[in-house]
């Protein structure tokens, strides 16, 4: 065969591979800046300059006096009852694992409402978690029950 009756099979070969590529390349794209993983980030500084205190930063918390947030119910269960103890404070006396914890939790309500989910959603994907983003719109909702 000669070169100028293949030369425009190859030129029609190039031509649908970066036409591929090009639509392939569209195709993967970042993931948007609201991933969990910035939820996650934004929340840890949260949980740095308010939770951490009582807590502790392994999540442990002070036994008798403040829960651990370590795989508990609390954490891990209904998002509502978790953003109202956020919004609302906590001044129950609470057993975890056979352990009783009665400190009082002020309300943390003069947090904006993304730093609250941005915070829980830290909690509930940190110190071995593994459970459901906790979304500005949850907590609005909570907040807006609340009033």
């Amino acid at each position: 065969m000669k070169l100028h009756k293949i030369a425009p099979v190859y030129a029609l070969m190039l031509l649908s591979s970066a036409s591929l590529w090009a639509q392939t390349k569209k195709k993967v794209a970042k993931a948007p800046a609201s991933s969990l993983s910035s939820h996650v980030t934004n929340g840890k500084a949260v949980y740095s300059k308010i939770c951490v205190t009582c807590h502790m930063a392994d999540g442990l918390g002070v036994q008798n006096m403040n829960p651990p947030l370590v795989k508990t119910t609390y954490v891990l269960g209904n998002k509502a009852k978790l953003i109202s103890i956020v919004l609302q404070g906590f001044n129950e006396s609470v057993e975890i694992d056979g352990n009783t914890y009665s400190n009082v939790m002020p309300s943390q309500d003069f947090l904006k409402d993304q730093e609250i989910a941005d915070v829980l959603t830290y909690v509930r994907n940190s110190f071995g978690n593994k459970a459901t983003a906790v979304t500005l719109a949850d907590v609005k909702k909570a907040r807006a029950a609340k009033k």
